[in-house]
């Protein structure tokens, strides 16, 4: 059983870190007091680090993600100080990451009660990332996270758009996929959730969902964001009949809201053996065709 906590989180303009650290602490010590034990925040989360740049360069698509990267290391100590403190489970979210190579990649973090567990780089980048943004896509392929409540995967944002990322997820033993997401207009925020929803059906696991939401006018990168948080489950044996387990009720929000609930993933499962359909058996079976 594990309480989670997803959050349609507000891309704010802060006066200094001292300012977005506190907002920061203060979002995950109210997820923390309401019993959350796994939090999640959105890709490109960190974004809102650019409010704290000259406005000239927030303003900027590419100055504003070269600006932040002195910030990353500070912000990745935060993230973990928080998994700490709380004693929690915590995926802060994406940042667009400087690598040795020049390139920058769109990496989500884990991070546990006893430090950092990793990260996860987006592996297929949406148009935007590529024609625009020049965000390269990740090269180290997919990574799994063992927790007390269940192996845990991350796709982010458009990847929930690709079946076969999933399913590699599923046969390495996922049983909840992290699914941080940006989107900036509704019909993109549809597009993550039917994919988040199918892959749960097609691979028999639960799809957690973080989306940025509100508006950001000072920043060319995330000036606006729809989305809903939520958690996608197979639509089978005591679960939802359509797959909904949580979801927050509107598609934009000026001020971050948190989601809360509570699964057992080992019921989730169990559906794989025991449940109405088999897809993630009969998966294979369309490949004859």
């Amino acid at each position: 059983m594990v309480k989670f906590a997803a959050c349609q989180y507000a891309i704010a303009l802060f006066d200094d870190w001292v300012a977005y650290a506190a907002d920061q602490e203060s979002l995950a010590a109210e997820a923390a007091a309401q019993g959350a034990q796994l939090l999640l925040l959105p890709e490109y989360s960190a974004m809102a680090l650019t409010g704290l740049l000259p406005q000239a360069e927030r303003g900027d698509l590419h100055k504003s993600i070269a600006g932040i990267q002195p910030l990353i290391p500070r912000w990745l100590d935060l993230c973990e100080t928080i998994a700490r403190r709380h004693g929690v489970w915590f995926c802060p979210g994406s940042a667009p990451v400087l690598d040795a190579d020049g390139k920058f990649r769109n990496r989500a973090f884990l991070f546990g009660p006893d430090g950092a567990l990793g990260h996860q780089d987006k592996i297929i980048m949406t148009r935007f990332e590529r024609e625009q943004w020049f965000i390269a896509a990740g090269g180290e392929g997919l990574r799994t996270f063992e927790t007390p409540f269940g192996r845990l995967g991350i796709l982010i944002c458009y990847d929930n758009e690709f079946p076969m990322l999933a399913r590699r997820l599923a046969e390495e033993g996922v049983d909840l996929v992290l699914a941080p997401s940006c989107t900036d207009t509704e019909a993109g925020y549809h597009r993550v959730r039917i994919g988040a929803q199918a892959r749960a059906l097609e691979n028999q696991f639960a799809v957690l969902v973080s989306p940025t939401a509100g508006r950001a006018p000072w920043s060319r990168a995330v000036d606006e964001n729809f989305g809903r948080a939520g958690l996608y489950v197979p639509a089978d044996y005591g679960m939802p009949p359509d797959g909904v387990f949580a979801q927050s009720e509107e598609v934009f929000t000026a001020a971050s809201r948190w989601l809360f609930g509570e699964i057992d993933l080992a019921r989730v499962a169990a559906l794989r053996r025991e449940g109405q359909v088999a897809l993630y058996r009969d998966w294979p079976e369309q490949f004859a065709v």
